[in-house]
This record gives structure tokens, C-alpha cells and sequence, in this order.
């Protein structure tokens, strides 16, 4: 920015170089300003700058006895755990006036005090949990507590089960009275000897409930060599395959999950009811084959099967078929909270797949 005394000077300069012969353009070109400025120089010699990225005081501008007075009244005992919403209006009703709102949250802001002032905690931002992909059985294990209900209106038993993500097999349960840390650490160091474990195998996921966060499990786990993984506080989109399974054993008319009278009841049920998950039921999401099927890598050459059953069937029929047979690949990567890009980059393999296919 140019002083009034400067604008002076170099429009006196400008006037010596054109006497001398120069064009105003160029010599507007060796100081670096355009003709129109030394224009308007010559007219309004004393106006001060007025460019958009001049910086003056503004006229409006709070003293500094202002400002501090407003950090005292928003520090005071009364006004201390309220926000410049809430304390502009209490402050009108008796008759003061220290500021605007936006001047308020202004000067907290610039006081670095612009934050929750009430006596709750703060709110913590919660990130989605970790992507993990699975591509064999023992990789990723997903497990969780549902309620069990007795003859007893209010006293509940409960269903531990651990699934393994990638087979969807049910590789441990227990029906225990209680919930605890400890009946799940139990249940985890039995389902790491019979599926034989070893360290920093598998992840093991699970919502936040007490038992899932408990020092005892946690202690187990690592002892175990087993990684944590939770969702986030009452999302239950985290820990889809747990939820799914739960609405599958509940909801099947075979076997009724009614009032139990007594833990033996309650483990005879469900030990049916887990015997024909895992033996009988054709899983939609790894195409039909049963868990325990899946879990032993039998699946592959299963389906391969079932490919050969529908080509020979195309052979002999085709004009009952517009297109391809039926899709009987293997499902080979199963995906627990995938990040958007990941989903679509499994989308295209699968495109690409059926391009080669075809």
C-alpha cells in the first residue's frame, strides 16, 4: 500500500518520462501499476488506499476493556456453563447488553474457550471400526450376547455365540445365567483349543457391550494372541454378521427358541438349533453350501459340481437358456466393514470375472 506522499512521487515520475518521450503504458509497466490507477491518483491525490485487501481498523471495533469484560460475565459462576445462545438473553432480560452472539462466540473463540461449557462430558467422535477381509476359515471371528427368556417374567438367560465371518460357522456357544467377562473368556479358550489357534491368528469382533470390554476378556485375548476389534456405541451396521445370525436361530419354526425352565432345557434347544445351522442350512451368502461345509473347504468342489450340473444342462437344452448358467463361483474374500472404495473395487472384480466367463 501507498502513503499519499508515494502516490505524489511516482506520479511526478510518470509525468517526467512522458515529457521525456515515453508512453504512459510504458512507464505504468516499469513501476508495476495499470493506467487507470495513475489516473486516479491524479484526481484524488490524498484519498488513502483503497484496494480489497487493504486492512484498516474498523470503526465498530471492540476496546479492549470490551472484550475483557466480555470474558468475565462468560467466566463468571453464572454464566460459565452456558453458551453465548443461551446467556444473550438472560442477559437482555435484566438490562445489559455486552454484545452480539456472533461478537460473543467471536471473542471465545479467539480466547480459545469456544467449547462445550455445560457439565455434561464432551461428545467423542466415533470412526468407523478398522476394514478386515477374510479369505480362509480361523481369520475373523464375530460374536455377541442375545437374551434367552425363562418361564420367569424378567430373569433372562444368555446365548454366548462366537461365528466364524468367513464360513458363517458357529464355532462356539455356551447359555450361561449370567453375563460376564469371564464365562466369554471360557468360551474363547475352548474354541482355541478344538480349532486349534494359534497366535495372531484371528480378530475377534463384537459391539461394546460390558462383557465384550471386560478386563478379564481382554487379558485372555491377549494371552491368546487374538486382536480386538468393536463397533461403534449403538451402531449395530458394525457387527452385521452376529445380528444376522441371531434373527436366523430366532425366527426359525422348527425350532423355538419358548421359555426355557432351566440352563439344560435352554442348552438342549439350542445345541439343536446350532447342530442345524451348521449342518443343514444352505447359507444364501456363500451360494448354498452349509457352514460346516465352508469351514472344511469342501464348498469349492461342491459348486464346481453344481457348475458342471448346469452346463451339461445348457448342452442338451439350449434353447431354454438367453444367457449364462447360473453363478456357482466360490466366494473367495468375505469383507467385514468394508470402506466404500474397497466395496467398489470388489464390484469390478466380480465384473470382470463374468466378462471373462463370458
Amino acid at each position: 500500500m501507498n502513503s499519499p506522499a508515494q502516490r505524489k512521487k511516482i506520479v511526478e515520475l510518470i509525468e517526467q518520462a512522458s515529457l521525456a518521450g515515453s508512453r504512459l503504458d510504458k512507464a505504468c509497466d516499469v513501476i508495476g501499476i495499470s493506467e487507470r490507477t495513475i489516473q486516479r491518483w491524479k484526481t484524488n491525490a490524498t484519498d488513502t488506499d483503497a484496494r480489497v485487501d487493504c486492512h484498516h481498523n474498523p470503526v465498530n471495533r471492540l476496546s479492549e476493556q470490551e472484550e475483557q469484560t466480555i470474558l468475565d460475565t462468560c467466566n463468571s459462576p453464572e454464566y460459565a456453563h452456558l453458551p453465548p445462545s443461551q446467556i444473550v438473553p438472560l442477559l437482555a432480560d435484566k438490562g445489559v447488553y455486552i454484545g452480539s452472539e456472533s461478537t460473543i462466540y467471536r471473542r471465545l473463540r479467539k480466547a480459545q474457550q469456544n467449547k462445550n461449557r455445560s457439565t455434561c462430558k464432551t461428545p467423542v467422535k466415533r470412526h468407523k471400526p478398522r476394514a478386515l477381509c477374510a479369505t480362509g476359515p480361523n481369520q475373523i471371528y464375530s460374536w455377541d450376547i442375545t437374551y434367552l427368556p425363562t418361564t420367569i417374567r424378567g430373569i433372562y438367560f444368555y446365548l454366548y455365540i462366537v461365528l466364524d465371518v468367513f464360513s458363517r460357522k458357529i464355532v462356539g456357544w455356551q447359555v450361561y445365567a449370567q453375563e460376564s467377562g469371564d464365562h466369554a473368556s471360557d468360551l474363547l479358550i475352548d474354541i482355541c483349543i478344538r480349532e486349534k489357534i494359534s497366535k495372531d491368528q484371528v480378530v475377534l469382533h463384537s459391539d461394546n457391550g460390558a462383557s465384550m470390554k471386560s478386563s478379564t476378556l481382554q487379558v485372555t485375548l491377549n494371552k491368546l494372541g487374538i486382536a480386538s476389534s468393536f463397533s461403534r456405541p449403538s451402531v449395530s451396521n458394525d457387527n452385521p454378521y452376529s445380528e444376522s445370525l441371531f434373527k436366523t436361530l430366532k425366527y426359525r419354526p422348527d425350532y423355538q427358541l419358548l421359555p426355557f425352565e432351566d440352563l439344560l432345557s435352554a442348552r438342549h434347544s439350542v445345541s439343536q438349533l446350532v447342530d442345524w445351522y451348521n449342518n443343514e442350512h444352505r447359507h444364501s451368502a456363500i451360494q448354498f453350501v452349509t457352514p460346516d461345509q465352508r469351514h472344511q473347504l469342501l464348498d469349492e468342489e461342491l459348486l464346481n459340481k453344481r457348475d458342471v450340473v448346469y452346463k451339461n444342462a445348457q448342452s442338451q437344452h439350449p434353447r431354454r437358456w438367453t444367457g449364462l448358467t447360473r453363478n456357482w463361483r466360490r466366494v473367495k474374500v468375505v469383507h467385514l466393514n468394508p470402506e466404500k472404495s474397497s466395496k467398489a473395487k470388489l464390484n469390478r472384480q466380480n465384473q470382470t470375472e463374468e466378462q471373462k466367463v463370458a
